[in-house]
C-alpha cells in the first residue's frame, strides 16, 4: 500500500521524514479523525454513504469539509500538501490523497480536534507508521513536523498557549483509511443515542463507543458572547432546546437549511469550547 518506493505515499512520508528528529510517538497513542456524523455527502446521510463505501475519504473526493473548503487543483488545501510533501501529491489523483485527523496525546475522550467536530473514528496502531504530523495546522503552513518514529510536536504543542481548539497536531494518514481494517471504533457524542445516527453507525463495520456528550446551556453561551461573535450567540439561543445546545441539535439546524453552514459552525465553536465534558475518561462501549 505504502510500501513502492515510488509511490506518492511513500515520497511523502520519507520527505517528512527527513525533517523530523525527536523521540518516537507512544505505540498507545491514536490518531483520530473527527467528523459531524449527522452531515451528509451527496444527499445521503454521511454514515450511510461511509458505510456503502467503506472508506474515509478526503475532501478532495467528497467534496465537504469541516475546515476550508479548497481541495482542488491550484487551492489553499492542493498547495499546503504540496509544500509539506515536496510535491509528492502534485498530479496524484484524488482518491490518492491523505486524509486529516490529529494525534490525541492528551487522551481526550471527545478525540484529538473536537474543532472539526464532535465524534470521531479512532484509528489503529498500526496507522502510525504511515501518518505524518505538523504543527500548527497545515493551514498556518508550519515549520515544524513529525512522524511516528520521531519528533518533537507534542512539546511544542504543550508548551503553546493556543486557544484550546487550536492546539491539536495535525495528522495526514498516507494510503486508503479501510473502515473494516484500519479504525479500531467510532465514538460518537451521547446526544445521538437513540437517533438515526445510531442506528447508521451500526451499519458500519467498527465498534461503537460513546463519550458523555457536549451541552451548552444558553445562559452559558451568552457569557461567552466575544468568543466568535454576537450573532451566533443569538443563532445558537434560537435553535436551542429547553435552553441548551448540543451536537444533534446544531446537525438538525443544518439540515433544515435554514441557517448558513459556516454560522452553525461558529455555534459549535462555543458549544465545542465551552461546553465539553469534564471529568472524561474513556469512552463506553456501546
Amino acid at each position: 500500500m505504502v510500501d513502492d518506493p515510488d509511490s506518492a505515499h511513500t515520497q511523502a512520508l520519507r520527505h517528512v521524514a527527513a525533517l523530523s528528529t525527536g523521540p518516537a510517538v507512544p505505540p498507545d497513542l491514536r490518531v483520530t479523525l473527527n467528523f459531524h456524523p449527522d452531515r451528509t455527502v451527496r444527499e445521503l446521510p454521511l454514515l450511510r454513504a461511509l458505510a456503502q463505501d467503506g472508506f474515509y475519504r478526503s475532501q478532495f473526493v467528497t467534496g465537504t469539509s469541516n475546515g476550508g473548503l479548497t481541495a482542488r487543483p491550484g487551492g489553499d488545501r492542493w498547495r499546503w500538501e504540496s509544500r509539506m510533501f515536496a510535491g509528492a501529491y502534485d498530479t496524484a489523483p484524488a482518491h490518492r490523497r491523505p486524509v486529516y485527523g490529529a494525534l490525541n496525546f492528551r487522551r481526550q475522550v471527545v478525540g484529538a480536534a473536537p474543532r472539526f467536530g464532535s465524534s470521531h473514528f479512532r484509528l489503529t496502531g498500526a496507522t502510525l507508521a504511515r501518518a505524518t504530523f505538523c504543527y500548527p495546522d497545515s493551514a498556518a503552513e508550519p515549520d515544524h513536523f513529525g512522524v511516528a518514529a520521531g519528533m518533537s510536536l507534542v512539546a511544542l504543542a504543550e508548551a503553546d498557549t493556543q486557544d484550546a481548539l487550536n492546539d491539536y497536531i495535525e495528522a495526514q494518514v498516507h494510503g486508503p483509511v479501510a473502515l473494516a481494517r484500519d479504525v479500531e471504533a467510532l465514538v460518537l457524542d451521547a446526544s445521538y443515542r437513540g437517533t438515526p445516527v445510531e442506528k447508521a453507525a451500526r451499519t458500519l463495520p467498527v465498534p461503537l463507543e460513546w463519550h458523555p456528550g457536549y451541552r451548552l446551556s444558553v445562559g452559558e453561551l451568552r457569557r461567552h458572547v466575544d468568543y466568535r461573535g454576537p450573532e451566533y450567540v443569538e443563532l445558537g439561543a434560537r435553535i436551542a432546546e429547553d435552553g441548551r445546545l448540543d451536537p444533534r441539535i446544531i446537525g438538525d439546524a443544518a439540515r433544515t437549511g435554514r441557517h448558513e453552514l459556516q454560522h452553525l459552525k461558529m455555534v459549535w465553536h462555543c458549544l465545542a469550547r465551552f461546553g465539553a465534558p469534564e471529568g472524561a475518561g474513556t469512552a463506553c462501549s456501546a
